[in-house]
């Protein structure tokens, strides 16, 4: 095993699921805040799509996906952001976004140039870092400051650093944060990006959970050099289906085609159909982001009351949370644990960089909004007793 895999820590997800099996052996109730996998039911319709779908004779999918599948995109995609997709040539259905994000940069880095470099935000979903780190390129982690409403900032590294770019990541509406861009925003990005011949990356898995303007794709403002990654899990209460989609510049995404073949397909047929059915339907999306939005209000209205800080979230389920003075995430999560809440600490989003040269913040955690709007209520209770 290759040293640089062999050292990084265990994926952050692992280790609350091992901690939710010891509350449960121990008869706690948990609340769980923890892991982004919302309580909500998938809508009926979807589920039926699937049920119907099932076929008599199962078979391989292919790599391109289901033509209804992509049309399906391709009109959803025009229809939320106003852009044209090719459904042909621009658009992959993938297992989710997880997979996608992960192997993009096994087919788009190689090991023997020197522009082998991937610049990301921190704190970030794990999976840039990591898919960055099997496919042998340089993770370049860059910290993202409150002051800067979390963006990624590339005019602030140094030219030498972004000769040696390959792959840009970037991920708004921002997980941990909840943070948003502007359309200004973008076009730097994308302006920057091509002046210095680098893909520019867009995780969009929380574009359709919003609870003020809507949130941008980044393709609204260019398609050369870009690529976005969507997905159904938060959209449509998808998380277990693995469902979503890369799309964007057309000969990134025919190169990325051809070398799925030796990794990937897309999700089983019967998915597929549920799949299509779930991108034709705004409905649902808009009834789920009104529960988000009930517990998002529930928390606001706790915290203020009680005095925790956060970053206010325009979009996500996620509020991100800062400790008192003088007390690490650590410290704060395990009272919390005493009361069955689970809760991810800061240091899970952290890069390997900043936990390995103590550089992680560690009075930031996270939570995530999937309990149920009553779980909520006594959670905030029980909260309140250990302040």
């Amino acid at each position: 095993m290759r040293k640089e895999i062999e050292n990084l820590k265990s994926y952050p997800m692992e280790e609350l699921n091992r901690i939710k099996a010891s509350l449960k052996e121990k008869g706690v109730k948990i609340y769980d805040f923890g892991t982004g996998d919302p309580r909500e039911p998938t809508p009926n319709f979807i589920r039926k799509a699937l049920v119907e779908a099932v076929p008599e004779v199962s078979q391989y999918p292919s790599v391109a996906g289901r033509k209804d599948l992509r049309d399906s995109i391709a009109s959803y995609f025009k229809r939320r952001f106003g852009v044209s997709l090719n459904p042909d040539t621009q658009i992959i259905p993938s297992a989710g976004s997880k997979e996608a994000i992960f192997h993009f940069s096994l087919v788009f880095i190689d090991t023997n140039e020197d522009k082998r470099r991937v610049i990301f935000g921190t704190p970030a979903y794990p999976v840039y870092e990591r898919g960055t780190i099997y496919a042998g390129g340089i993770p370049n982690p860059v910290k993202l400051r409150e002051e800067d409403g979390f963006l990624l900032r590339l005019d602030r590294l140094d030219k030498s650093v972004l000769e040696e770019t390959k792959i840009v990541w970037i991920n708004y509406p921002h997980n941990p944060t909840g943070a948003t861009a502007t359309p200004s925003y973008y076009r730097e990005m994308i302006d920057l990006c091509r002046e210095y011949n680098i893909i520019l990356c867009s995780d969009e898995c929380y574009s359709e959970i919003y609870f003020e303007e809507k949130p941008n794709s980044a393709l609204e403002f260019g398609m050369e050099n870009v690529v976005v990654f969507h997905s159904l899990s938060k959209r449509s209460g998808m998380t277990g289906y693995r469902s979503g989609f890369v799309a964007g510049d057309e000969k990134i995404i025919s190169l990325f085609r051809k070398e799925r073949a030796n990794f990937g397909v897309a999700s089983p047929d019967f998915i597929q159909l549920a799949a299509k059915s779930a991108w034709e339907d705004d409905r649902h999306v808009a009834e789920r982001n009104l529960v988000f939005q009930a517990k998002r209000d529930l928390f606001l209205e706790f915290f203020q009351k009680v005095g925790i800080e956060y970053i206010h979230p325009k979009a996500t389920f996620y509020f991100w949370i800062k400790t008192p003075s003088g007390v690490s995430s650590r410290e704060y999560a395990k009272k919390l644990l005493e009361k069955g809440i689970v809760v991810s600490i800061g240091e899970n989003f952290c890069s390997g960089k900043e936990v390995s040269d103590g550089s992680c913040e560690s009075r930031y955690f996270r939570i995530a909004l999937v309990p149920t709007l009553e779980d909520c209520r006594e959670a905030t209770k029980l909260w309140r007793s250990i302040l």
